[in-house]
């Protein structure tokens, strides 16, 4: 039986109103299905979930739209507010429900990620933090990314990391390792408690803590040259005097050379906020970080309370520093102080400076926040009128908030695949891309259909709402605003039929961009939209349909270059599937099996020195 939304039965909001307890606490509202919609904190549930029920009118639209899909409450009470504070972020981690997203990160922002959870952890960059295994750790966003390549480059010239994803060689160490840039990882010629030290002195430097790295290899060096150890204590002294040209970044005027501390402001405007983090270091400035948040008619120390919240939560506790200036007072700040001061082990203090040096320190980051604010601000306003232009061509009843395009992509037919491809509010979600393998029985080489490859992938999108006719559609938060088809009338029409079949051809905008002539189709329209190609809603289609192109052909051509691995070795006598799948697995790349010799071949889980032989004299048809 479907559960209606608690809004609509009031008997039995009123009933879970009266079980919540007007103590501390984690309230959990849910959908018809069970899913979790949101999560908060309180210290007295019971007005506190109130609240929400008080006037849609009130809330801002995205809580709004939660509270109309709720259909449940559940609670867990906790003894302090602190501790309801920290079930909650951990509750947030573990469930990603779709409307916690007060704070949401500058996606255009690169992060460094260790991954520790490895026995021998990886140090990259990437602009996606996704919640994965928890013992990994994420730095940053770094507002500069040249910047972080930078430093990135230098740390692996100062340090011997592991270099590579996956090994090189099978059985012996690549280049990397000959000139020291690698310990030999792929070999386990360093065992993973001497490689976990080295990245942890790494870690520290992108924890703001260099300056206490170079005291530790001071410490080592002198170590190492009393034990007579002067190799070693040389590549110590090397690290050090690198280290402190890393240190060289620009001062900040505080009072105490030695300060440690963060310094948070905000610039608000309309319904958004901009919220900068300064990371001062020994009186230096080592890290500027930069999220975005919904006002949500919040006062500006609720938002810097929330945004601090999360933030500190994701850290390492070591990157937590003893002093906190804030721009403004925060409603819970004792909350957050004790928080704070439980995971780094010692007392964290929260501080709004009024006057000198830290005063006019936290006006400087709200003058930053302010900058970066009115950037963003200046890029919205060129998506929304381009928005508002596609609403106005297409005669959409709304904005198109979110858009999605799809595209099919083979050659002659062969490893059809399909791309999705997703923009919110005029800029690109790659959180919700995603790729499709075409499973049509009937496509092959020699033989494509496009029409039947976009209604396959249409199915599968779709399949949710199509098996479950009372799932919410408008409200539903994955429900698109505007569907875009590569292509003409054709590949138009047969998304429709699939649509009209499931009952969905009502709900849902759908149009399609042919390439030849930039010419906009509509469902039931013999003539295209009448559009210049260069206004900005048909731009807006353009870009959407070249990324979906994009998309679809990069993974047309990783599947394409995958199977034609498979069918070079099909092509050597005594060489089946499964033998080739652990040949690919052992030598990860066509290349080392072309370059190994049949000694190399013959250790391979499955090949023996016969067939080592064949597969040696199919690469080197001279020497047989």
């Amino acid at each position: 039986m479907v559960r209606t939304p608690l809004i609509h039965d009031r008997d039995r909001l009123q009933q879970r109103l009266e079980d919540l307890p007007l103590q501390p606490g984690v309230y959990l509202f849910q959908d018809h299905l069970e899913n979790i919609l949101y999560i908060g904190k309180s210290k007295r549930l019971r007005a506190r979930v109130q609240s929400y029920f008080r006037g849609l009118e009130h809330l801002n639209p995205r809580i709004g739209l939660m509270v109309q899909q709720a259909t449940d409450i559940e609670f867990i009470l906790t003894d302090t507010e602190t501790e309801a504070l920290v079930l909650e972020s951990n509750l947030i981690k573990q469930h990603q429900p779709h409307f916690n997203v007060l704070l949401k990160d500058d996606k255009s922002y690169p992060y460094l990620c260790i991954t520790w959870s490895e026995t021998y952890p990886r140090i990259f960059i990437t602009r996606k933090r996704r919640p994965g295994h928890p013992k990994d750790r994420y730095y940053g966003p770094y507002v500069d990314a040249f910047q972080l390549r930078s430093v990135l480059g230098l740390v692996y010239r100062l340090f011997p990391l592991r270099q590579r994803p996956k090994p090189l060689f099978p059985d012996r160490p690549c280049l990397n390792y000959q000139i020291g840039r690698c310990p030999g990882v792929c070999q386990r010629l360093i065992t993973p408690e001497a490689y976990r030290e080295t990245v942890q002195k790494v870690a520290m430097i992108f924890q703001g803590r260099t300056q206490e790295l170079i005291a530790t290899l001071s410490q080592q060096m002198q170590t190492a040259a009393a034990g007579l150890q002067f190799e070693r204590a040389a590549q110590f002294r090397d690290q050090m005097q690198r280290l402190e040209g890393l240190g060289e970044q620009p001062k900040v005027d505080l009072p105490d050379e030695n300060a440690v501390l963060d310094a948070v402001a905000l610039a608000l405007y309309e319904d958004h906020a901009c919220v900068q983090l300064f990371q001062t270091r020994a009186g230096r400035l080592v890290g500027r970080l930069v999220f975005f948040a919904q006002r949500q008619g919040s006062e500006p120390g609720a938002i810097l309370q929330r945004v601090l919240e999360e933030h500190y939560t994701h850290v390492d506790a070591v990157e937590i520093p003893p002093l906190v200036l804030v721009q403004h007072e925060l409603p819970d700040g004792d909350i957050l102080a004790d928080f704070l001061s439980q995971r780094r082990g010692s007392r964290v203090k929260l501080h709004t400076p009024q006057r000198l040096q830290k005063a006019e320190l936290i006006t400087l980051v709200a003058r930053n926040a302010e900058v970066e604010l009115q950037r963003r601000q200046k890029a919205a306003a060129i998506n929304l009128a381009a928005l508002e232009d596609l609403m106005t061509l297409l005669d959409l009843p709304d904005l198109p908030h979110w858009i999605e395009a799809y595209d099919i992509s083979h050659l002659q037919g062969s490893n059809v695949v399909a791309s999705r491809v997703v923009f919110i509010d005029g800029l690109p979600a790659k959180q919700h891309y995603r790729h499709y393998k075409i499973q049509n029985p009937t496509l092959h080489t020699g033989h494509s259909n496009d029409y039947a490859s976009l209604q396959e992938v249409i199915n599968r999108r779709f399949r949710p709402w199509m098996q479950n006719p009372e799932r919410l559609r408008q409200d539903d938060p994955d429900w698109p605003s505007l569907v875009l088809i590569d292509g003409g009338k054709g590949q138009l029409s047969s998304v429709m039929e699939i649509l009209e079949t499931a009952g969905l051809a009502e709900d849902l905008q759908v149009a399609s961009l042919a390439k030849r002539h930039e010419e906009v189709f509509r469902p039931g329209q013999r003539q295209p939209v009448a559009a210049d190609p260069d206004q900005p809603g048909v731009q807006l289609l353009r870009r959407l349909r070249d990324e979906a192109h994009r998309f679809a052909l990069k993974f047309h051509r990783q599947q394409r270059t995958q199977r034609l691995r498979y069918s070079t070795l099909a092509e050597i006598p005594g060489l089946g599937y499964e033998r080739q799948r652990q040949l690919l697995a052992y030598f990860h790349s066509l290349d080392t099996i072309q370059a190994a010799t049949p000694e190399q071949l013959a250790r391979a889980p499955g090949i023996g020195p016969r067939l080592a032989e064949q597969i040696y004299a199919y690469f080197h048809p001279q020497v047989g």
